[in-house]
């Protein structure tokens, strides 16, 4: 067994930390101080937030949601979402499965040298 104790860990702003990463999940560690944020974006996995600490608003399309400590946010993969810290806050983020489809990280050799081609190609169409 593996524990952490999320409010405790010493981790940086801008540096999250990986606490665990395997095929079934990847589990970051987030500190968002107040007023920055997760700007909208988009993961390849399943993705759960989880406030530990702090206040935060979390926007999927038209939808926006603020809390604090047991906050839990559940996004589809390719969904766009924010998170915005109104007070310090700290975060879980589980992503699952690790890698996802389409993810860098679980694409062939042979997709990865053809990638930048591809993308040209679909910028171009």
């Amino acid at each position: 067994m593996d524990t952490w104790e999320i409010n405790s860990l010493s981790a940086d702003p801008h540096k999250p930390e990986i606490l665990s990463s395997s095929d079934a999940a990847r589990v970051v560690a987030i500190v968002l101080p107040a007023g920055e944020a997760l700007d909208d974006h988009e993961v390849h996995e399943h993705a759960w937030v989880i406030v530990t600490d702090g206040e935060v608003e979390v926007e999927a399309g038209s939808q926006t949601t603020a809390g604090g400590p047991g906050l839990v946010a559940q996004f589809g993969p390719q969904e766009r979402h924010a998170v915005r810290a109104t007070s310090d806050a700290r975060l879980v983020l589980v992503l699952a499965p690790w890698p996802g489809d389409g993810h860098p990280g679980a694409m062939s050799l042979e997709d990865k040298a053809n990638a930048r081609e591809k993308a040209r190609d679909r910028a171009g169409a």
